[in-house]
């Protein structure tokens, strides 16, 4: 199946990429060429900000996770009736795992047979761009670099650059953006803040797109994309689903936001009916809930809200406790304790499920890809399996578990975390359920029993 494609690049993260891809994703909107995004890794926030532009899921392709079949199935099943895959990478091109290129912007652009894009942040260099252009592009020579677009350039430099880099480089520029403050995207711990937290986001994408209407070669871009091969993707295997539809209940607000749309959608390709709820608004659990599912997000900077919520928080300790199958990933899992330390170094009471407390390091604690293996049987998956995951947490734990080792990807760093039982997983990890469509259907089937049990 032909899928029109590109995926935007830089030399380093804080270049611009996110920046680009929000405005070509709005003015490809304006087009009408209805595109679809993606983001190369685990990282959850750009995807809302794609989201935003797009208004649908942008998703997640993470070879580390899904290996390069499954990237190329999902890339191809989730582009399907799109103008334009737009695909954002990752840190600088060839930054992996453990300083390889591995699961890296350059791997997925070579697993995928997807043209890639240079975004060159064009401050304070002239001819140095088209030496970091060329590097680039020759540091492997199936590198797949078709392309450049700068950033932060003076229109009237931009010329004599574009003549520059296509004269010493033979790489196409196909446009720039000058430098817009009013267009900036704020940032915090975790990369950019969240899309809902942005003023005027909105008003500032329709200037990015107009801005890219009048200097990037949009045309262009899309012939470039129209020349990438067919994925030759094949089918996604599924385990059987769990049949009665139980409701696993998903925690969506301010503060649990981090969830993968491929993930949630594979629950429900399995048997599951997700109902979102807000632990932060609501009272109660959705009626008719059998599931749990508490995903990362940014629970300590609303602790004080979290705290005042007590029905929820009764609620939740109450279904945990009582055998609710439940999913707590980093932000969840820092809910379901005794108590949260906030951002202001306040400590607020919360679940209760966790004994101890919960409390802000000052430093970046777990950055990055582990493999869990499970040293207990318990709801996601049997003693002896392994379960690819990511961490990225400044918050610690008095009570982190012990049911899985962590390793760190080629190296022989290794900590214990995680509490897991028969209806519970509790921890620092994030998972992505297409990992290990397995440990999905076990969740949906341990909701299903619940289900059963109340009936």
């Amino acid at each position: 199946m032909s899928t029109p494609r590109l995926l935007l690049c830089a030399p380093a993260s804080g270049g611009g990429k996110t920046t680009v891809t929000c405005a070509l994703l709005q003015a490809m909107m304006d087009r009408k060429i209805n595109p679809v995004a993606f983001k190369c890794g685990p990282d959850y926030i750009d995807p809302m900000f794609h989201s935003k532009v797009i208004g649908a899921k942008s998703r997640n392709l993470d070879l580390f996770f899904l290996g390069e079949d499954r990237t190329r199935s999902l890339l191809e099943q989730n582009s399907i009736g799109s103008g334009l895959a737009l695909i954002e990478g990752v840190m600088g091109y060839y930054d992996g795992i453990a300083m390889s290129h591995e699961a890296s912007a350059y791997h997925l652009a070579k697993a995928t047979n997807t043209p890639a894009v240079l975004v060159v942040d064009g401050r304070g260099s002239a001819l140095t761009l088209s030496a970091v252009v060329h590097g680039l592009k020759t540091f492997r020579p199936d590198s797949g670099i078709q392309g450049v677009i700068l950033n932060r350039v003076s229109p009237m430099l931009y010329p004599r650059l574009k003549e520059c880099i296509e004269g010493e480089t033979g790489v196409k520029v196909y446009g720039f953006l000058p430098s817009l403050p009013d267009c900036a995207l704020e940032s915090r711990h975790l990369g950019l803040v969240t899309a809902d937290e942005v003023a005027g986001l909105k008003e500032k994408l329709k200037k990015l797109a107009a801005q890219a209407e009048q200097t990037i070669d949009l045309t262009g871009l899309l012939a470039l994309a129209a020349s990438a091969p067919d994925l030759n993707a094949g089918p996604l295997d599924l385990p059987e689903p769990v049949e009665g539809g139980p409701v696993i209940a998903v925690a969506r607000d301010k503060a649990f936001c981090f969830y993968y749309a491929d993930g949630l959608e594979l629950l429900e390709r399995l048997g599951a009916r997700l109902v979102e709820f807000s632990p932060l608004e609501d009272k109660n659990l959705p009626e008719g809930t059998c599931g749990l599912y508490l995903g990362g997000g940014y629970p300590e900077l609303l602790a004080e809200q979290l705290s005042q919520n007590s029905a929820m928080l009764s609620a939740i300790r109450n279904g945990v406790a009582g055998g609710l199958p439940t999913v707590a990933e980093c932000g969840g899992f820092l809910y379901l304790h005794e108590t949260l330390e906030d951002a202001d170094g306040r400590d607020w009471s919360m679940a209760g499920v966790i004994p101890g407390r919960a409390w802000n390091t000052g430093r970046l604690g777990r950055f990055g890809y582990v493999t869990l293996t499970a040293r207990t049987s318990g709801l996601l998956c049997q003693a002896g399996e392994e379960l690819p995951a990511h961490e990225f947490h400044y918050w610690d734990s008095q009570q982190p578990g012990d049911s899985f080792r962590a390793q760190k990807p080629l190296s022989d760093r290794g900590w214990d975390c995680g509490i897991h039982t028969p209806t519970l997983y509790a921890g620092f990890p994030h998972f992505h359920f297409w990992a290990r469509p397995e440990m999905a259907r076990n969740f949906v089937a341990a909701a299903r029993r619940r289900q059963e049990a109340l009936l």
